[in-house]
């Protein structure tokens, strides 16, 4: 049994030391503009994963994924040696692409309003197929009000019982 408030702050600590040691330690020039964006642990607290963007294109982001993986032991013994766990947890580094899918969605959005307008434009000039009102009416309106007032002759009078 763990206790989930544990393992939320060990995973917070691990991006923050992550992101701490990538910014003052590795010196590697593979390493791109990289921002640590979260940090996820297993309830066990053996594997980590830390996702992480990078500003630039495919070959920013290639180049930024090998320096990673190629500092992944010096990152391991540190996140280690600073949460004092009995077993250091293996750290695995995800691209978090949440930009990528954020444009995709607007796009889809901005693709959705335009068709909105365009339907609303359309239906603005629409007129009905048929009549404005597609029911037939049976009677006229003078012949319904004549048949619910009550006849003079049927009404009893007060005085009057049959």
């Amino acid at each position: 049994m763990t206790d989930q408030a544990k393992v939320r702050r060990h995973a917070e600590r691990i991006r923050e030391l992550v992101a701490s040691v990538v910014r003052s330690q590795i010196k590697d020039p593979r390493l791109g503009m990289i921002t640590i964006t979260d940090a996820r642990i297993t309830a066990d607290l053996r594997d980590a994963t830390v996702f992480y963007t990078v500003l630039g294109d495919a070959a920013a982001q290639a180049s930024t994924a090998a320096a990673l993986e190629s500092a992944k032991g010096m990152l391991r013994s540190t996140v280690g040696k600073a949460l004092g766990l009995r077993h250091s947890p293996t750290l695995t580094f995800v691209l978090d692409d949440v930009q990528d899918q954020v444009k995709h969605i607007d796009d889809l959005l901005a693709a959705a309003r335009t068709a909105d307008a365009e339907v609303q434009r359309l239906a603005a000039r629409a007129s009905y197929a048929g009549e404005a009102q597609p029911y037939r009416v049976e009677e006229d309106d003078e012949d319904a009000a004549a048949d619910d007032e009550p006849a003079a002759d049927d009404e009893p009078r007060d005085g009057d019982r049959r």
